[in-house]
């Protein structure tokens, strides 16, 4: 009881202190907009070629209408646009600016303080209940020169993860079909990593996800639309996640990467914008739309330290025991594994009609081609695992309630977690709400610190969380 209490406190508190920044800042500001304004959010028309460097999704260049000649009002396009040459300019340039802010309340308490291994090695549960400022990430992208030469600069940080990350890219964009870009960006191989965050079922990736997917690293990639309805990414990098490696722990080997998805019916998400591969249906489409994808990604991974430290560098692969692949004892006693041949396809689906949303992905991932500094017990290991999630506008663009569930069948074991939530839009806009959740996870494989899991995490989870995306 007395953890409920203090979720329930700390919930309220966090929600009244949030809608009161946000009560503050609106009557700072001039009267609301009527709709067609330049200020509300509204549909890009095309035009100009920009994007924006989503810090957890692919980037993509989006097609977008030159507006009128910039004033000193400022205005907004999918974005804060700072400035922006008049038509016609010899020197045509654009700079807008994008924020995503995720508030987070986190319980972990109710967890078990232990976990074993499927060595019989028993290790601690990292739990947590904290408020923290979970992702920050401020994005300046546009074009210069040449409405084709477009770039972004995003400054990334996690207070839960204690890490700051500045990345950029550059892209030139040829046509519909083909942009060429280059810089950070996530490794395209789950739908989640494909310019969709933080527009998911719920604000967080599923554990299966979490586990499964690559992360961020800097590579190349080509993106585009070449027929109407199919996309594509097809991405070359240094590894599945170097966003805290230097340049001289690197391998030499590439991380390859790429998704397709299909969405005959029409664009999925809602219109062409930040929010446009969004999960739910809060634009609640008349007709129903369908979303089909797949994604694979191969990858030689290195443990990024030396053999005689036992903590890795390299902590993108865990096993499905909830242990670091590339830590010494995640095999056999006293070896450490140095290299490992990662795979992983993934299929994914989804339908939304009418403010009803059905997403789900099915992943399956291979480890094996090991260099260790001792014998294994296996040559390889194959786990696999699902994502589903079920979200309905009760109120339309007021009030969503959703349900999810993942699962992992592992080489070491097996996880699973389940849930259900609600998002509240308490604006007319689909880039700002709060998201009260509780979920159940069993055994959690998988410990990242801007995530709600942690190896062994086994009990109820309740978290209060607040974003503004836009």
């Amino acid at each position: 009881m007395s953890i409920l209490r203090g979720f329930i406190n700390a919930s309220v508190a966090l929600a009244l202190t949030f809608v009161l920044f946000l009560t503050t800042s609106a009557y700072g500001q001039s009267p609301a907009a009527q709709p067609n304004s330049t200020v509300a959010v509204s549909e890009p028309t095309p035009g100009i070629a920009e994007v924006g460097v989503a810090a957890e999704a692919a980037s993509v260049a989006s097609p977008q209408t030159a507006a009128a000649p910039p004033t000193n009002r400022g205005r907004f396009d999918d974005g804060i646009i700072i400035v922006q040459s008049a038509d016609g300019a010899s020197v045509p340039f654009l700079l807008k600016f994008n924020d995503d802010t995720q508030l987070r309340y986190l319980n972990t308490v109710s967890s078990d303080a232990t976990f074993t291994d499927h060595l019989g090695n028993v290790r601690d549960v990292h739990r947590r209940n904290d408020i923290t400022v979970n992702r920050q990430m401020f994005n300046f992208s546009g074009f210069v020169f040449d409405q084709r030469l477009i770039f972004s600069l995003k400054i990334w940080t996690s207070a839960g993860a204690a890490s700051i990350v500045i990345a950029g890219n550059l892209g030139w964009v040829f046509n519909k079909g083909l942009t060429l870009l280059a810089g950070y960006t996530g490794v395209p191989g789950s739908r989640s990593l494909v310019a969709t965050f933080p527009y998911f079922q719920a604000i967080d990736r599923t554990m299966a996800d979490n586990f499964f997917r690559p992360g961020f690293t800097q590579g190349a990639w080509l993106v585009g639309e070449p027929v109407d309805g199919l996309n594509y990414q097809a991405f070359v990098g240094n590894g599945l996640n170097t966003l805290n490696i230097s340049a001289t722990k690197i391998d030499t080997n590439l991380v390859l990467s790429g998704t397709v998805w299909w969405e005959p019916l029409g664009a999925y998400g809602g219109p062409p914008g930040k929010s446009r591969n969004m999960y739910d249906d809060y634009f609640s489409s008349d007709k129903a739309r369908i979303r089909i994808g797949t994604s694979f990604t191969r990858s030689r991974e290195d443990r990024f330290s030396n053999l005689d430290q036992s903590n890795p560098e390299n902590t993108s692969l865990h096993n499905s025991d909830g242990v670091l692949t590339f830590s010494t004892g995640a095999f056999a006693p006293d070896v450490t594994v140095d290299k490992a041949l990662y795979k992983m396809w993934a299929i994914d689906g989804g339908v939304k009609w009418k403010g009803l949303s059905v997403n789900g992905q099915y992943f399956m991932r291979w480890l094996g081609d090991f260099e260790a500094n001792g014998p294994l017990p296996v040559a390889s290991t194959y786990d696999h695992g699902y994502e589903l999630t079920s979200g309905v506008f009760v109120i339309p663009r007021k009030l969503q309630l959703y349900g999810r569930g993942a699962q992992v069948f592992g080489e070491f074991g097996d996880s699973s977690e389940y849930g259900a939530g609600a998002r509240m839009y308490f604006l007319p806009t689909e880039r700002v709400w709060l998201n009260p959740e509780l979920l159940r996870v069993n055994k959690a494989p998988y410990s990242g610190a801007f995530t709600p899991y942690t190896s062994g995490l086994n009990g109820w989870v309740p978290m209060l969380q607040a974003v503004l995306a836009f």
